[in-house]
């Protein structure tokens, strides 16, 4: 049984899945393999549908099959990782900013240290 995934389903689970990877702190390597086996999504669903059998044991079967749908669609596909990089970024915006500040200080006592002149 095939099982059709409506517009607005399919941006839940979106929404769902990429939480999920942010959450995780997965975000980038996520984004990489993606975005490097996109154009086998198609391939992918289609293997999901072949295992259907075997997973929908475990996992929830109607949740599976609209899984395997989402990924036959190139668009969702685009719109999965547009969401991971949003949230990711909406996230940890300011742990990022903290980052940066301290790099630019360690930065600058080093330079400090060996005497290294900013005009130079």
């Amino acid at each position: 049984m095939i099982v059709e995934i409506s517009e607005e389903r399919a941006i839940e689970m979106v929404e769902k899945i990429s939480q999920f990877i942010v959450k995780k702190r997965m975000a980038a390597p996520a984004l990489m393999t993606i975005e490097s086996l996109r154009p086998l999504n198609f391939i992918g669903s289609q293997l999901l549908y072949f295992l259907a059998p075997f997973a929908e044991v475990i996992f929830n079967a109607k949740e599976y099959q609209e899984f395997a749908a989402l990924l036959e669609k190139d668009e969702y596909i685009k719109l999965m990782l547009k969401r991971i990089d949003e949230i990711d970024e909406e996230m940890y915006r300011e742990e990022r900013e903290k980052k940066k500040i301290l790099r630019k200080r360690r930065i600058n006592k080093i330079k400090r240290i060996l005497g290294i002149n900013k005009e130079s």
